[in-house]
């Protein structure tokens, strides 16, 4: 089966994804109510009873608003960090002591033939990580929620089969928006938000003939838009010197409303 994945939902209303491979299922993330995953998972033929676990990046409530309400329903364990499970011990209530696991920071997990790797991004919260997943020689990334890719985390999503990537906002925008500028110097700095023109950056580098797809995440409503984030970050990668071709490899939407079609990570 290898590995296949739906994002549930991405952006600062609310983020959700789902992994699987034959004998594991997980959900990263729980940042809407859990009515809404719950909904979002019929979507796609799944329910909370066929997860068996929820992966956590940080505490910041697009990311956590259903988690404990998840974990209740479903007696599902959650692994994050132990800095991060400090910062949402009274977001997320009462947790059964034996579904409070420990994933440390760079740390890997086997569940059953689905390897995760954790590793940590550059972001206005306690820990914050992003996974890597793999099955065999399949390899998922995520990473998003990240003010900058470092070095550490280019080696930790290098060679993806496909990447999930945060791209966030269009500078101008965000500039031109209504946010105080204090928020906006937050978005724009080390540990705030990627731009579109820095996703295309990074990708212009990781771009080595393995990663087939990259899905854009995590876009602002307020400063971004699916179909200029796909021209910016083509742009950027052509500035850069980094041509393809949409049959070698592609970029895809997420969407805050409504999950993407389910993606099998070993197509072409």
């Amino acid at each position: 089966m290898g590995i296949s994945f739906t994002v549930l939902s991405s952006g600062s209303t609310g983020n959700a994804t789902v992994v699987r491979n034959e004998d594991t299922t997980l959900l990263i993330d729980a940042g809407l109510s859990a009515k809404r995953i719950d909904e979002l998972l019929k979507e796609r033929d799944l329910s909370g009873e066929e997860l068996d676990g929820i992966l956590v990046t940080h505490e910041h409530s697009d990311h956590v608003k259903g988690l404990g309400a998840m974990a209740r329903k479903y007696n599902l364990p959650i692994y994050a960090n132990e800095k991060t499970w400090f910062a949402i011990s009274n977001a997320v209530g009462q947790i059964a002591d034996d579904n409070r696991r420990i994933l440390e920071t760079g740390a890997t997990r086997e569940f059953e033939s689905l390897r995760v790797e954790s590793f940590g991004i550059s972001h206005d919260a306690a820990e914050p990580v992003g996974y890597s997943f793999y099955d065999g020689a399949e390899k998922l990334s995520v990473a998003t929620d990240l003010g900058y890719v470092s070095d550490k985390v280019k080696q930790a999503i290098s060679d993806a089969d496909v990447l999930v990537l945060e791209a966030n906002h269009d500078v101008e925008m965000l500039r031109m928006g209504r946010y105080p500028w204090n928020i906006k110097r937050r978005i724009l700095s080390d540990i705030g938000h990627l731009s579109n023109e820095m996703a295309g950056a990074i990708l212009s580098e990781l771009l080595t003939g393995r990663t087939k797809r990259t899905y854009l995440a995590h876009l602002s409503r307020d400063h971004n838009m699916m179909e200029l984030a796909k021209m910016t970050v083509r742009d950027a990668m052509e500035d850069r010197g980094c041509f393809y071709k949409d049959s070698e490899f592609r970029l895809c939407d997420t969407y805050y409303d409504r999950p993407t079609p389910w993606d099998k990570v070993s197509e072409p």
